[in-house]
């Protein structure tokens, strides 16, 4: 198969060290990796800030970059599930179709189309999964604590095969961290107070690490714990995931 590798704007920008990591975890599972050069933003931000038609463009242009592909994989479950479900407002072509089917967030790739759980991977420390909204009630992830049934994880299965980790059990572990993308700027307040309720559940469970399959809400957190000086550090999944230590 050939996968095609679509990397978030904000990553590319801010946090290329995950595009990095995810590359080279999917070489590393043998997979034929491509990397469109003609790629921008999937559409996500101006969707999200009320301008959903003027972010065409941008949905044609994805689109047109990964058609010839089999699958798209990306580190980022937000951006997954907006083309999954919301490319619907350009026109369903055949190739807009194949497209929105065939968008996969990395770890889903891994345990659903690979179904590679064992990675070979080493991280001795005690980690907190934070569970991004978009990929555990938009993509299901994972189960989720107000419905009843089966509990499953998709990125803690991986995680469980990582050699030296100890997964910190949460006290509220599906709650959103208060990024909520534009949320928050419009709703700065409210947001900060999500995230330092996210951070402290994690500081009480004794974690040293934060992970999650979003780099937006790990960037978000990331800055309350650097300016409240605290003790935790936060890692993309795929860079947990590629690490040999």
């Amino acid at each position: 198969m050939k996968v095609g590798l679509f990397i978030p704007c904000y990553i590319n920008q801010l946090y290329p060290q995950v595009g990095i990591a995810t590359l080279e975890l999917l070489e590393k599972l043998n997979v034929d990796v491509g990397y469109p050069y003609g790629q921008t933003c999937c559409g996500q931000p101006m969707a999200n800030s009320g301008y959903e038609n003027e972010s065409v463009g941008a949905c044609q242009n994805f689109v047109e970059n990964f058609k010839d592909f089999d699958y798209i994989v990306t580190p980022s479950g937000s951006c997954a599930y907006h083309v999954k479900k919301h490319y619907n407002i350009i026109e369903q072509t055949d190739d807009v179709v194949n497209v929105r089917n065939k968008t996969y967030e990395l770890c889903d790739f891994i345990v659903n189309i690979l179904k590679i759980k064992h990675i070979g991977a080493s991280f001795p420390h005690k980690v907190g999964v934070h569970k991004s909204c978009h990929g555990l009630r938009g993509l299901r992830l994972g189960s989720c604590s107000e419905n009843v049934g089966t509990e499953y994880s998709y990125i803690d299965e991986l995680l469980q095969e990582v050699s030296g980790v100890e997964l910190v059990t949460l006290t509220r572990k599906d709650e959103c961290c208060g990024f909520g993308g534009t949320f928050a700027v419009t709703e700065e307040a409210i947001s900060v107070k999500m995230g330092k309720d996210r951070i402290q559940d994690h500081l009480d469970s004794g974690a040293e690490v934060i992970t999650a399959t979003d780099t937006s809400c790990l960037m978000h957190l990331e800055g309350l714990i650097t300016r409240n000086k605290q003790p935790l550090k936060v890692l993309h999944i795929a860079e947990i995931l590629n690490s040999t230590i």
